[in-house]
């Protein structure tokens, strides 16, 4: 408890200025200095119609929801596997090392290991950066991750080019973190020291989206679009507009009137309205802003819900989301990949030691797929059946044979030859 109560205490340095002090409600950050308002209306958060887009805010468009909760999810369910080099040839699985438990366990002491992996994902996506605080033991191995807010964490190069991490804690006083204290996650970098978030370049398309919700929603507020009008051949009476009055209010209530028919007196007739040109304008734009933040995101717009329209030089469904798993996510597999291979494994001795993505899990949900695939690994010999068992989370056979490899068939034409002595067995 020594530890946390030293990082967590109270007592510590007051902020130095320039620093933003603290997140605030909504998400972005709490200015208090005139060079941070220059900096944010410079760089900072405003679109050009003067609307703050923060990560917050842009959570509010479905589109950018559904592109990082994809992503996040996606990265937060692949097995993050620990393996240890034999030799040049051999792998072994590494459960016997105290970072596995971290990654697939107990990250801290209050999370799950999902919830970390989608939160820190989550960070990347919408401000760049996911940092986390490492915990060793006495050996110098990595025994939790603390996650770091990047609101709070500003990441500095100094002149010797050795990295330094300045962490605001929530009470006001700072933490000065070396590179090797924090395991830091980005993928676009403009100066090779923090990342960039695609909001950085997407707040005008998220303007825009947030814009058009917020029309849509005043318009449907207001009853502003009709839907019909009532025609008279001259003028209503009094009483006769009265009743029309009552009767359309009733209507409007819905409820158990819901459905019914109005009955119109004096000649009236009513004309339904068809969809005007500003609102098939207001669709067109909406479904434009969804594609333009799935570009951004690098997310087919499929993936988000907008399949109107979708043909990428005839590419099906499938091919499209095939595209994704390889050139999509692969970005961030081997981000988390190498953020862990070089952030947590860096203890001397640990050379041996690498963490992997399972890729075979984006496949599990095709059970046709994955059946294909362990035909051919089987049918060539380079996967035996005990190890397709194991990848099913089986037991080896019973018998004893699972762990036999089959002999890959003769494409070259001379097995069960004439002149084969074995008379096509090897086949087998």
């Amino acid at each position: 408890m020594g530890f946390w109560a030293s990082l967590f205490g109270t007592g510590v340095p007051a902020p130095a200025a320039g620093l933003p002090r603290a997140s605030s409600p909504d998400g972005g950050i709490l200015i208090e200095s005139p060079q941070q308002l220059e900096e944010a209306l410079r760089n900072g958060n405003l679109s050009v119609s003067g609307v703050a887009v923060t990560p917050a805010t842009a959570m509010r468009s479905a589109a950018v929801f559904r592109c990082v909760t994809l992503s996040a999810g996606i990265v937060a369910t692949v097995p993050m596997q620990v393996k240890r080099r034999i030799d040049d040839k051999v792998r072994a699985d590494a459960t016997d090392v105290p970072i596995w438990r971290v990654l697939n366990r107990r990250p801290n002491r209050w999370q799950k290991p999902a919830a970390f992996k989608r939160m820190m994902q989550a960070h990347v996506l919408l401000r760049g950066n996911a940092y986390a605080m490492k915990v060793r033991n006495a050996a110098g191995e990595v025994i939790e991750l603390i996650p770091l807010h990047p609101d709070r964490v500003q990441t500095r190069q100094l002149s010797d080019l050795s990295v330094v991490h300045v962490w605001q804690r929530a009470s006001g006083g700072q933490l000065l973190l070396r590179d090797d204290e924090v395991m830091h996650l980005y993928k676009l970098t403009l100066d090779g020291v923090t990342g960039v978030t695609p909001l950085t370049f997407a707040r005008e398309a998220v303007d825009e989206a947030l814009a058009l919700s917020r029309h849509g929603a005043a318009v449907f507020k207001r009853g502003a679009n009709l839907s019909g009008a009532l025609k008279h051949p001259t003028k209503l009476t009094d009483e006769a507009f009265a009743r029309l009055k009552e009767g359309m209010a009733d209507f409007r209530a819905g409820g158990d009137r819901e459905g019914e028919t109005i009955i119109l007196e004096e000649g009236m007739e009513y004309t339904a309205l068809g969809m005007n040109m500003v609102d098939a304008e207001w669709i067109n734009a909406r479904n434009f802003s969804r594609t333009d933040i799935a570009m951004f995101f690098g997310t087919p717009p499929h993936l988000i819900g907008h399949i109107d329209g979708n043909t990428q030089l005839g590419s099906s469904i499938e091919q499209q989301t095939q595209g994704y798993l390889s050139f999509g996510l692969e970005d961030d597999l081997t981000m988390w990949e190498e953020g862990i291979n070089v952030d947590c494994l860096d203890r001397p001795g640990d050379e041996k030691l690498y963490m992997r993505m399972n890729r075979n899990a984006l496949v599990r949900g095709d059970f046709a797929a994955r059946t294909g695939g362990y035909v051919r690994a089987l049918q060539w010999g380079w996967m035996s059946p005990d190890e397709v068992r194991e990848l099913e989370d089986m037991n080896p056979r019973p018998d004893g044979d699972g762990g036999k490899f089959y002999e890959p068939p003769n494409t070259a034409g001379d097995a069960g030859a004439p002149n084969d002595p074995t008379g096509g067995k090897n086949n087998a």
